[in-house]
C-alpha cells in the first residue's frame, strides 16, 4: 500500500488541469485510490482499455504517452524511415489522446499520418495498409460505456499486434521509469515541420471503393426502407455515403444519436447488440415504417440489425447475421461465377458452427481461429502469404463483427451495413424477410441457438476470483452439466487444435458446446453456449440449462 500512497502522490504533484482535477475528487476514498494505482494499465495484443481518469490504471494522457513513447520506440528499432497511422472516434478524450500520441510519435521522428476528423477503425486498418506505414494507432474503447477509453494498436499488415510484437512493445513501455519525463513540441509546430500530416480523403475514397468491391448487388434504386443509427459515433458519415452510392434511398438516421457524442446521453452502453441502445432505432422503425434497422458501434467496426418479420422488429443474433451473410455471399456468388473452387469462411471458435454445413455445399473450408478479430487477420495474413487470398469469402465473429474483403484485416461495420442492406432487398424482393430466409437455412441445415451470458469481476480481487475459478475448473473440470454428460473437455491453454494457447475451457456434449473464457477488454467472464438440433422445440431450453449449470460455478 505505501507504493500505492507514493504513486498518487506523485501523481497529485504532477498532474495538470483535468488530470489532477480529477485526482484531488478521490482522496478521501482510499478504495479509489487503491484501484487506480495497484497496478499499470494492461498493454496485450489489443492495445490499452479501461476507465478514463488519473492514475497508473487509467485512460490518461499520461499513459497514453507512455504507451506512445514505448511503442514509439520500437517502431524505431525496426525501421529506418518509420511512419505511423491514428484515427480516432467519438469517446470522451479520443480527440486529445490521439493527438498527444502523435506528438510523441513526432519526437522520436516518426512520421505520423492523422485523420483530420474522426474515422472508423476499419479505415485507420485501411490507412495502415495503404499507406505503408509501419504501425497504426485507433484511440477507442468500441461499445463500452461512456467511462472508457482505449488504445489499439495495429501492425504494418493492418491487423492488430501480435503476441510477439505487444510482448516486445511491452518491455519498451515498462523501461520507461517516468512517465512524466516525455517531453514533446505542440502538434501545431509538428504540423508546420510536416512530421505529422492529414491524411487524405483520396485514402476514404480508396477504402470507400474496396467497400463497394465486396458487393455482390448493382447499385440501382432501391425501395428497401432502412433506419440507421450510429450510436453517436464514427459511422454516421461512411455508412451514410455507401448506402447513398449503393442505392438506398429511404435511409432514416436517428436524430438523437447521429452526431458524435462520447456521453452517449441516449445509449449509455452503445452497443449494438443491446436492445435498450436500439430502442430509440426501433421507434423511428415503426413510425417510418421500415424494414430494416442497422446499427454501428462507436468506432464502427462492429453492426447491429433488426428486422420487420410480420409486422414487428426483431434484433438478430451475431451470429444469426453471420450465417445469413456467408450464405448470401456464397449462393450469390456461385450464381454470379465469382465463387473460388474451394471458397474459405474464418470464424472464431465461439461462433456457431452451422456454418461448416453451409460452407460444405460449396466445397468450402471453413478455419477457426482463437476468439478476437487479430486472429482472423493474422489468418488472411496467412492466406496471403500462400497465394491463396482469392479463396478468401467472409470473416465473422458472433459479437458482431464481420469481414468480406482483404482490404482491411479487422472487422468493419461500413462493409458489413452495405452488405445487410443489400442482401434484406434482396430477399424482400422474393416477398422474404431476412427471418423467412434464416428459417430456411435452419430448415435445410438444421436449428441452432446460441446464449452468452457475461459475469463481471471488479477491481484486483474480483480479477484474482475469476481467474482462482477459472483454475478451479481447469484443474477438476465436470463430467456432466447439469443432467447432461460432458463427452470432451478441451482446455485451449494447453495450445490444442493447431491454435495458440489461450485461457478458454471448452466443454463439448450431445449437439452442444460450453465455452468460457475471461473477456480480453473488459473485467469480465464470458460464458457461450452453443446448441443444435434437427427440430426447433426444446432446443433453447437445453441451452439455457447448459448455461446455468455452468454459470453456477462462478456464482
Amino acid at each position: 500500500m505505501d507504493s500505492i500512497y507514493k504513486q498518487n502522490k506523485v501523481w497529485l504533484n504532477k498532474t495538470e488541469g483535468y488530470w489532477k482535477e480529477d485526482l484531488i475528487r478521490v482522496q478521501d476514498n482510499p478504495e479509489e485510490i487503491k484501484d487506480r494505482f495497484y497496478k499499470s494499465l494492461d498493454f496485450g495484443t489489443g492495445g490499452l482499455r479501461g476507465i478514463i481518469g488519473s492514475g497508473t490504471n487509467r485512460m490518461n494522457i499520461y499513459t497514453v504517452k507512455k504507451v506512445s513513447y514505448g511503442l514509439g520506440q520500437y517502431v524505431v528499432s525496426k525501421n529506418s524511415s518509420p511512419s505511423i497511422a491514428i484515427s480516432y472516434d467519438s469517446r470522451n478524450f479520443s480527440y486529445e489522446f490521439a493527438h498527444a500520441a502523435a506528438e510523441v510519435f513526432a519526437s522520436l521522428d516518426i512520421k505520423v499520418h492523422i485523420f483530420s476528423t474522426l474515422n472508423p477503425t476499419p479505415l485507420l486498418s485501411f490507412a495502415v495498409r495503404e499507406l505503408k506505414c509501419d504501425a497504426g494507432v485507433m484511440v477507442t474503447a468500441s461499445h463500452n460505456p461512456k467511462e472508457y477509453n482505449g488504445y489499439k494498436v495495429y501492425g504494418s499488415d493492418g491487423c492488430q499486434l501480435t503476441l510477439e510484437a505487444s510482448e516486445e512493445v511491452l518491455k519498451k513501455i515498462n523501461a520507461i521509469d517516468d512517465i512524466f519525463s516525455i517531453q514533446t513540441d505542440t502538434f501545431e509546430n509538428y504540423l508546420k515541420s510536416q512530421k505529422i500530416e492529414y491524411i487524405s480523403s483520396e485514402v476514404y475514397e480508396k477504402f470507400m471503393d474496396n467497400v463497394i468491391g465486396c458487393s455482390v448487388s448493382d447499385n440501382a434504386p432501391k425501395n428497401i426502407k432502412i433506419v440507421y443509427t450510429p450510436l453517436n459515433g464514427a459511422g454516421y458519415i461512411p455508412v451514410k455515403d455507401i448506402l447513398r452510392r449503393r442505392g438506398f434511398e429511404n435511409v432514416y438516421i436517428v436524430p438523437e444519436q447521429e452526431l458524435p457524442d462520447g456521453n452517449f446521453k441516449t445509449c449509455p452502453y452503445p452497443n449494438p447488440e443491446a436492445q435498450e441502445a436500439l430502442s430509440l432505432a426501433i421507434k423511428l422503425a415503426d413510425a417510418k415504417k421500415a424494414d430494416l434497422i442497422l446499427a454501428t458501434d462507436p468506432d464502427c467496426d462492429r453492426l447491429g440489425i433488426g428486422v420487420r418479420h410480420k409486422g414487428k422488429i426483431r434484433l438478430i443474433t451475431g451470429n444469426e447475421i453471420g450465417i445469413l451473410l456467408a450464405d448470401y455471399l456464397l449462393s450469390e456468388r456461385k450464381r454470379q461465377g465469382t465463387l473460388p473452387n474451394s471458397p474459405i469462411i474464418i470464424k472464431t471458435i465461439v461462433s456457431t458452427d452451422l456454418i461448416y454445413d453451409i460452407a460444405q455445399d460449396y466445397n468450402g473450408e471453413v478455419i477457426d481461429v482463437l476468439t478476437g478479430f487479430k486472429f482472423i487477420g493474422e489468418k488472411l495474413g496467412e492466406l496471403e502469404a500462400k497465394n491463396q487470398l482469392e479463396r478468401f469469402v467472409f470473416a465473422f465473429e458472433e459479437s458482431y463483427g464481420y469481414m468480406a474483403g482483404a482490404y482491411v484485416r479487422d472487422k468493419d461495420g461500413v462493409v458489413a451495413s452495405m452488405l445487410v442492406a443489400e442482401m434484406a432487398e434482396h430477399y424482400l424482393n422474393q416477398d422474404k424477410t431476412l427471418i423467412d430466409r434464416l428459417e430456411e437455412i435452419y430448415e435445410r441445415y438444421g436449428y441452432n441457438t446460441s446464449l452468452l451470458k457475461s459475469i463481471e469481476f471488479k477491481g484486483m480481487e474480483g480479477t484474482k476470483e475469476m481467474n482462482q475459478k477459472i483454475d478451479a475448473i481447469r484443474n477438476n473440470p465436470p463430467s456432466v452439466l447439469g443432467k447432461y454428460e460432458v463427452k470432451q473437455f478441451k482446455d485451449y491453454l494447453q495450445g490444442i487444435d493447431n491454435l495458440p494457447a489461450s485461457n478458454v475451457l471448452s466443454f463439448v456434449l450431445d449437439q452442444a458446446k460450453v465455452l468460457i473464457r475471461p473477456s480480453g477488454t473488459e473485467p469480465k467472464l464470458k460464458i457461450y453456449t452453443l446448441a443444435s438440433s434437427s427440430t426447433p422445440s426444446q432446443l433453447r431450453s437445453y441451452s439455457q440449462e447448459l448455461l446455468n449449470a455452468i454459470t453456477k460455478y462462478f456464482i
